[in-house]
């Protein structure tokens, strides 16, 4: 099973990276301006210096403009990967529910990830409640929504074991 969480991992860094490639990306400044603000966030995100990326994401923010669902998108990934559950899927939720295409398949990709693990600690706590459930259900919508759009985000199969994971678990509440 780490095998497999590794990969779902790697998967879900490569469905987040997926749309940000295909975008162009030309703020007018450097150095210490947004660029190089920008630069400085993504190389701790893929360094996984996960709270250094998620503290630049969030002053990046403030002045994100046109690149702000982009930058939340990013922000919540970080989130993600730092174990920050709740806030991640908060985030990514944001995203999801302001974005289409590639940049809202991302989102639900992460918020799906965040509340299936956030189901999973509850689980492990003993907690067999309705919240449970609705995260189950929640992650579970989440990544029906991506499966059936895009298949180029789960390529090696680890959304679609995740999500057959989380029908089992439904099935056991």
């Amino acid at each position: 099973m780490q095998v497999r969480s590794s990969i779902a991992w790697v998967v879900l860094g490569a469905a987040l990276l997926l749309p940000a490639a295909c975008q162009e990306f030309e703020p007018t400044s450097r150095g210490d301006g947004f660029k190089g603000k920008y630069q400085v966030a993504r190389l701790a995100l893929e360094e996984g210096r996960y709270a250094r990326a998620i503290r630049s994401y969030q002053s990046l923010l403030k002045q994100a403009g046109p690149f702000a669902p982009r930058v939340r998108l990013e922000y919540a990934h970080s989130l993600l990967r730092n174990n920050r559950f709740e806030d991640a899927a908060r985030e990514a939720r944001v995203v999801a529910q302001t974005q289409s295409g590639d940049a809202r398949l991302a989102a639900l990709a992460v918020q799906g990830t965040a509340d299936h693990e956030i189901a999973r600690a509850a689980m492990a706590a003993g907690q067999r409640d309705n919240a449970v459930r609705s995260r189950l259900q929640s992650a579970r919508s989440a990544f029906d929504l991506v499966l059936k759009k895009r298949k180029v985000f789960d390529p090696l199969g680890s959304m679609a074991e995740r999500r057959r994971v989380i029908d089992s678990e439904l099935a056991q509440l």
